[in-house]
């Protein structure tokens, strides 16, 4: 199958810098990359079609970062000061990207065509041009462009004048405009109705071989992780179904849908600390302020009266600032004066006047909490897509909710083949080996908030392995077999595959786990790991669990990534990721440090019972000298 991949490389810019005022009621606006389609965030459709296009991606995002860079690609903001449209944008992503080109397309754009990169660049190569950009009829798409990364500096000079129009920009540089037949393909949302509209209408997955003969560089022989990650990424679609749960059965669940506050977080003006509730304007500059305590206001318990001039109410931490007061002043540097017994000027009863000495050098509005600050009333408190931990129960039980829509759980099927493998618990038989493969799946499973659904051991026939695949297919969202998956005299699986399912074998350049092989039977995922217990673990690891959490319909959760000093010297060999075993320390000099755990065989499971993490050497590095730098993935729970 011939490349996709253009001759030279290409960094992709998902533009996600505006506001959908439109979307929202009264015109605040929302980050439009972030409103929830169909079960996940709007740009995650958009990077989902353009990754395959390109080498890499950025995000363009001036706020909410975190949850851009939750998506797994680095985030850039603008550098231009009062000014956050599209060429803002561009110039980032610009000064951010490494390659000769960079495309841009909008994060509302989800049905982006799946070769807008390849023809942008076949045209602008083929008509000297420096940009390129997309239109349908007579309607140009600026923001559909392939722009060369030399044309920063005209970039910047056109920004200095104060050009902020992206068509006047480019207008008088060496352009070409592509045609492309299919509007909707540029169609973006602008309000709720088209929202509404497009989101009743469940998309369907692409076929397999249709999404590979799109994928740049693809090579079932020889693939990249990135690569096949990539083309796992474009296949799997979120499973359908919700169901409600109560928030105590929430733990660890995917949350369906947007939940948007019902109230102000919190529900009115308070302190944030013991103190005294004053009015900002009695407050003396430069010498101290006596005012007269009137009454408390406990969390709870307010006080109910107004603040007058000249008058000050204790205050507790949470507690309602009263009407007139601005500002609190914390106890601990408020001198209290003895109460002394006075008479009213009416003739009543004696009292006692309290008062308080403020010393100088308060600010105006300190230590209060303004009504909404944590969250404003009709704002999104939790997003669709986002697997819910203890945080989120707890600030959903702030806004009064007891229960909450969650996606249903993922089932998935698990089996080991092979005729050498034993059962836990039967007696050993020379020449065969205990079954660990289906153990291990099933924990991490189970760890990921999956439903394992176990389908035991299925001998070398081909009529067993068809029967079991099919099986399990039938009661499960997704199918995970260990073994078979190599070229050998006993494995069926391949042969069987091209009977009931649309699956492909890949050899991916990697250490351990190279055979694998991905697709669909029926209804149901496949995915065919390799038979080494550690192979199994790694692949499930860096392949699976990324596409278990797609179709669980999760926002991506990217491991996270740490240097360390390596402490020994590592043989590796470009051309190949490879994933090492070991183990964390910190050094003397407080420096973090990775020890390999031993013989990295594929087939020592005790080297990974041991480790606490991986080495990741990455497709193009070479060997490694002790105190090299390393990339690092703690295990953290994840497997």
């Amino acid at each position: 199958m011939p490349a996709r991949e253009p001759a030279i490389a290409i960094t992709g810019l998902i533009l996600a810098g505006g506001l959908a005022r439109r979307m929202q009621s009264g015109g605040g606006g929302v980050d439009k990359g972030l409103i929830s389609f169909r079960g996940e965030p709007m740009i995650a459709h958009v990077a989902r079609r353009l990754q395959p296009q390109v080498r890499s991606l950025l995000i363009n995002a001036n706020r909410n970062q975190a949850a851009y860079r939750a998506l797994g690609h680095p985030v850039v903001t603008d550098e231009i000061d009062g000014f956050a449209g599209p060429l803002a944008g561009l110039h980032a992503g610009l000064r951010a990207a490494e390659t000769e080109w960079l495309v841009t397309v909008p994060c509302d754009s989800p049905f982006l065509p799946d070769d807008l990169v390849h023809r942008l660049h076949q045209a602008a190569v083929a008509g000297g041009a420096d940009i390129a950009v997309a239109r349908t009829g007579n309607q140009p798409h600026p923001v559909f462009a392939l722009v060369r990364r030399s044309l920063l500096a005209s970039l910047d000079e056109f920004l200095t004048a104060g050009g902020r129009k992206i068509d006047r920009w480019y207008a008088p540089l060496r352009n070409v405009e592509v045609d492309f037949p299919d509007e909707s393909a540029f169609s973006n949302i602008n309000t709720p109705e088209e929202l509404a509209e497009l989101q009743s209408a469940a998309p369907a997955a692409p076929p397999l071989e249709e999404l590979l003969r799109r994928t740049a560089g693809y090579d079932p022989k020889a693939l990249p992780v990135a690569r096949a990650q990539a083309i796992m990424e474009g296949f799997v679609t979120p499973i359908g179904g919700t169901e409600h749960a109560g928030i105590r059965d929430c733990l660890g669940r995917i949350l369906a849908d947007d939940v948007v506050s019902p109230l102000d977080v919190p529900p009115h003006d308070n302190s944030a600390m013991d103190g005294y509730a004053v009015r900002g304007g009695d407050l003396r500059l430069d010498s101290p302020t006596r005012l007269t305590v009137v009454g408390t206001s406990f969390a709870g318990t307010p006080f109910t009266g107004g603040l007058d001039a000249g008058q000050a109410v204790r205050i507790m931490t949470g507690g309602v600032m009263p009407a007139g007061a601005d500002t609190v002043v914390m106890q601990e540097v408020v001198q209290e004066v003895v109460p002394q017994v006075v008479r009213t000027t009416t003739g009543g009863e004696p009292g006692e006047a309290r008062s308080v000495i403020i010393p100088p050098g308060q600010q105006t509005g300190q230590h209060r909490r303004h009504r909404g600050e944590d969250l404003a009333r009709g704002k999104p408190a939790l997003l669709a897509g986002k697997r819910l931990a203890p945080a989120d129960l707890g600030l959903a039980a702030s806004l009064g909710l007891t229960v909450l829509p969650v996606r249903r759980r993922l089932k998935v099927a698990v089996l080991s083949t092979g005729d050498e493998l034993l059962r836990a618990g039967d007696p050993p038989v020379e020449g065969k080996v205990y079954d660990s493969n289906r153990y291990t799946l099933h924990a991490m499973l189970t760890r990921l908030g999956v439903e394992p659904l176990d389908m035991g051991i299925v001998p070398d026939r081909r009529d067993a392995l068809e029967e079991a695949l099919l099986e399990a297919s039938r009661h499960a969202d997704a199918v995970i077999s260990s073994g078979g998956v190599s070229v050998g005299e006993a494995d069926f699986t391949r042969e069987v595959m091209a009977r009931v399912g649309d699956v492909c074998f890949w050899t991916v350049a990697m250490r351990p786990g190279r055979p694998m092989a991905f697709g669909r039977i029926g209804e149901a995922y496949y995915f065919g790991l390799p038979g080494n217990p550690v192979a199994v673990m790694v692949t499930f690891y860096f392949f699976v669990r990324a596409a278990l959490e797609r179709l669980m319909g999760a926002v991506p959760s990217p491991p996270a990534t740490v240097r360390a000093r390596s402490l020994s010297a590592v043989r590796k060999k470009v051309g190949r990721t490879e994933y090492q075993r070991a183990v964390l320390s910190r050094g003397d000099d407080g420096s973090t440090q990775a020890r390999i755990t031993g013989s990295q065989g594929s087939g020592v499971l005790r080297s990974m019972s041991e480790a606490d993490c991986m080495m990741v050497l990455g497709h193009e590095q070479g060997d490694v000298a002790a105190g090299d730098w390393v990339d690092v993935i703690p295990f953290n729970g994840l497997i």
